[in-house]
């Protein structure tokens, strides 16, 4: 199995010791690749739209993103593992990342092999809920044709720093993240689109035609959807 992992900090705190317990369970077997945020990430997306009307590729960040983006692409598992701050929600840095991948989101450019890996979701947070800064992560997966996203936080609730947790609560959360990564040791691919993913995927091509007829020549995006075969001139 192959898995992405993209670690939402490059402190060895908190996340950094779930992260390790999750793939403690995995690392046997398994071809990792693992990135870390703010250091392997791109600039913040300057709307330029080169992405959406000519190509990913032409990106001025896209040094940054495509290594990124063709790892997940290959991948059977993407984990996202970050810290929960201010306001409950993703930190900038993974918000920055994922404004670099909305040219595959499902109403542009989707990549079909997203359509059958399964996303991790793995937060923690000092107490507050982690929901909403999980929502940030899972819904992006969702737009970009992922089937499946799982999600795991934690409230620390003892403090901010892993070893001054209490010995007891660190074996929880560690036995915790171990147990959900052992449920995925024999993963096997998605059997296409959700049928949630399936709706959106026909409103979106609905839209592509009809924009289409709109235009004397195919934007990048209806182009790539004829190529795909999912329309026709």
């Amino acid at each position: 199995m192959k898995i992405t992992v993209i670690t939402g900090t490059e402190v060895k705190g908190c996340t950094w010791h779930l992260k390790e317990a999750f793939l403690s369970e995995l690392r046997k077997g398994n071809d990792i690749q693992e990135f870390y945020l703010p250091r392997d990430n791109p600039q913040f997306c300057r709307g330029c739209k080169i992405c959406f009307f000519v190509h990913e590729s032409k990106c001025p960040h896209a040094d940054k993103v495509m290594p990124i983006w063709d790892s997940m692409v290959n991948s059977d598992l993407i984990v996202w593992a970050y810290p929960v701050y201010v306001v409950l929600r993703t930190p900038g840095h993974v918000k920055t990342l994922l404004d670099h991948f909305g040219c595959h989101w499902m109403v542009h450019r989707p990549e079909p092999k997203m359509f059958t890996k399964t996303a991790i979701v793995l937060t923690q947070s000092i107490g507050a809920p982690n929901g909403s800064a999980q929502d940030d992560v899972a819904t992006s997966m969702s737009w970009l044709g992922v089937p499946r996203v799982k999600r795991l936080g934690f409230g620390m609730i003892d403090g901010v720093i892993w070893e001054e947790l209490k010995p007891k609560r660190r074996e929880k959360f560690i036995r915790k993240t171990e147990a959900f990564a052992r449920s995925l040791k024999n993963l096997k691919p998605a059997k296409g689109l959700s049928l949630k993913g399936k709706f959106f995927f026909e409103i979106c091509k609905a839209m592509q035609k009809y924009l289409l007829k709109k235009t004397d020549k195919p934007s990048a995006d209806a182009q790539y959807w004829i190529d795909q075969g999912w329309i026709s001139l």
